[in-house]
């Protein structure tokens, strides 16, 4: 299957990353590189590209989109060790970067993937094939606190009690191999009357991928990580796709912005409150309703930018 994904709020993302023709840019979620080919366009040979990604197939694709240009360094890796990355090519700052959370529209068409909830294929769920830890065995392994715990917390379910106590009765029969014996189960657990907002198994798919791939815990640390990797008025830009993502980069930029805990009458601070720079958009920016008539997934989508101060 051909590797392609709609860059969501394309322009928002471009016009907000402030793009300096000769600076250093991160894109780390490469994807298919539909953010990445507008940067791009926007350096000169001097300028960089640096493009992560876990998945080795998005790899492949963003190669084989972007071959025209010799300014890009491709990195299979995680953006939760961006600094590492950077370290690792003698770079110390850069001007900007660039993170789209979440799954791709490649991995959740990918049946064989087992993202979807539709169909019937392996319950696998890794963003990057080559790590142990997949769905089959968070469904068929964790404790039903835990299990409980991770779907209500990372899934927002409130039927994530009965689910998980329906999953551990069923594996005790046999183990749950695919997607469709995983929905089978989510459905007998949620009463009839109370499935009409969506899919009744889109909650948990959401929140076995998010522990699967580690998505949420480092996330804060890893916004401040890249604030502080940028140079002065260096912009980081990021999509998030749900709230537990969008909490963790509200929370970071409002800690990275700094704000002074001195009583007023105080003629200078004595908190130690230090500021890396300033958030410039206080509210999230969303998708217009055109983008979302071409493009469901940018229904959800919010986009939060924070500009470096030296």
């Amino acid at each position: 299957m051909e590797f392609i994904h709609k860059p969501v709020l394309l322009n928002e993302c471009i016009e907000g990353l402030n793009i300096r023709e000769n600076g250093i840019y991160v894109d780390g979620t490469l994807g298919g590189a539909g953010h990445s080919s507008y940067i791009l366009k926007k350096l000169s040979n001097k300028g960089m590209l640096i493009g992560i990604d876990r998945d080795e197939e998005a790899l492949k694709a963003a190669k084989e989109k972007l071959k025209n240009y010799n300014n890009v360094i491709y990195v299979h890796g995680n953006h939760d060790d961006v600094e590492n990355i950077l370290r690792e090519n003698d770079i110390q700052y850069v001007d900007g970067i660039l993170l789209d959370l979440g799954v791709s529209s490649y991995q959740l068409d990918e049946r064989n993937r087992g993202f979807s909830y539709l169909g019937e294929n392996g319950l696998d769920m890794r963003m990057d094939q080559t790590q142990e830890l997949t769905a089959k065995y968070v469904v068929n392994n964790y404790p039903e606190e835990k299990l409980a715990k991770i779907i209500f917390e990372y899934g927002e379910e409130r039927f994530s009690r009965a689910i998980a106590k329906n999953i551990c009765k069923a594996r005790k029969e046999k183990e749950i191999q695919t997607t469709k014996e995983l929905v089978n189960i989510i459905e007998r657990s949620i009463p009839r009357s109370k499935q009409k907002d969506g899919h009744p198994a889109k909650r948990t798919f959401q929140a076995i991928r998010i522990e699967v791939n580690n998505e949420i815990e480092p996330l804060y640390n890893t916004v401040l990580k890249c604030i502080k990797l940028l140079k002065d008025c260096g912009r980081l830009c990021i999509i998030t796709f749900h709230s537990l993502e969008d909490r963790a980069v509200k929370k970071a930029y409002m800690e990275a912005e700094g704000k002074c805990t001195c009583p007023k009458e105080l003629p200078y601070c004595v908190c130690g409150a230090k500021s890396y720079g300033k958030i410039i958009n206080r509210k999230p920016i969303i998708a217009t309703e055109e983008e979302i008539k071409e493009n469901s997934r940018a229904k959800s989508a919010k986009l939060r930018i924070f500009e470096r101060k030296i």
